[in-house]
């Protein structure tokens, strides 16, 4: 398992990070203990977390998640081997999170959510703190193939009514890592304006530097490619890449329209993002051609999104061991160019259908 630099820091994060999200809804405690012994065991030091999680997002479960990995941290006594992320929402209207009110990335709201994450966790410190989406009204992703309508001009304060200025934003975050609070600072779910203007407002001395971005990209979504790719790749901004599987539509279970008893799809009515026009074709014909190579869909699209040179740590999940254990093994896979051309010859008739 390599180690990648994170950014402009200091941290050497494994190629694989370890995703979260089912910790607390679909997989209890001891399950989640039991994914992480495994991907420690084979070189992973770094896990992904949210206040939000585990997902989809709930009153009654917000924060289990993060419970778990540091149930798991305490009865290891391994916090020093673990390089931990974890995120604040941004603007929502959700009232869970903050007490029965809206939250917003304000200095009140971001301060409270570390707070609670850092008990949570059982931890004086947090490696890397994203924010999980942006406040400002953007489409969900950041980086849709098209866009229906443009936010509002910024006033001289760089932000419309009611919007908080990234520089406001950025402050707290310079609080919290002067605080020893966190020790770096992430984005997640972010275009390319926005990752520019948070690194133009550090370079002013407002802040810190952006060390990640945490965007969706996978066979069927990458827009990552089209602005983002070049900016990070200049400005050494890395990318954390999630859901490589697609919400598992790239594992071949849902092939021909299939939802199997236990999967998320069935289970939970949140795969939107991957039930676009021309999705099912375009999932399908990828995970044929994983096939025409020998390779079950899965092990095929996570090696795909780990062999990109602008990827620094390819966030996995899985709900069982043997989902695990294969997403974990992708980093064994060789990946040829004529893997590559393949893949490159249904993107140009394909395109992003699921940004």
């Amino acid at each position: 398992m390599h180690k990648r630099r994170l950014g402009r820091t200091d941290l050497l994060v494994s190629q694989i990070c370890l995703g979260s999200m089912t910790w607390g809804q679909q997989n209890t405690e001891a399950e989640g203990h039991a994914q992480m012994d495994l991907a420690f065991s084979r070189g992973v030091n770094f896990i992904d977390t949210a206040e939000l999680y585990p997902i989809p997002p709930k009153a009654e479960t917000q924060g289990r998640t993060e419970k778990i990995i540091g149930s798991w941290m305490r009865a290891k006594g391994n916090r020093d081997k673990v390089i931990l992320a974890s995120k604040v929402v941004g603007r929502t209207a959700n009232t869970w999170f903050r007490g029965d009110r809206a939250s917003k990335l304000v200095r009140a709201d971001i301060f409270d959510a570390v707070e609670k994450s850092l008990t949570k966790l059982g931890t004086d410190y947090i490696d890397l703190y994203q924010i999980h989406w942006p406040e400002r009204d953007v489409p969900w992703g950041a980086n849709p193939n098209r866009i229906g309508a443009v936010a509002p001009r910024a006033d001289s304060f760089g932000a419309p009514t009611g919007e908080t200025p990234i520089a406001e934003t950025l402050a707290v975050f310079d609080e919290l890592v002067k605080a020893g609070k966190i020790r770096h600072f992430g984005l997640s779910n972010e275009s390319s304006w926005g990752v520019m203007r948070f690194i133009a407002e550090a370079e002013k001395g407002i802040g810190p530097r952006v060390a990640s971005v945490q965007n969706a990209y996978n066979l069927v979504n990458r827009t990552f490619e089209v602005n983002l790719a070049e900016v990070c790749e200049r400005e050494q901004v890395s990318l954390l890449p999630y859901s490589p599987l697609a919400q598992g539509y790239l594992t071949g279970k849902y092939d021909h329209g299939a939802r199997p008893q236990g999967s998320r799809s069935q289970l939970f009515n949140r795969g939107q993002r991957y039930e676009t026009p021309n999705a099912a074709e375009a999932q399908l014909e990828y995970n044929e051609l994983a096939r025409s190579f020998g390779l079950e869909p899965a092990l095929f699209a996570n090696a795909y999104v780990s062999s990109r040179p602008f990827v620094t740590s390819n966030i996995i999940g899985a709900t069982a061991i043997w989902q695990l254990e294969m997403a974990l093994s992708s980093v064994e896979v060789t990946w040829t160019e004529e893997m590559q051309k393949a893949v490159d010859a249904i993107h140009q008739r394909v395109g992003n259908p699921c940004p």
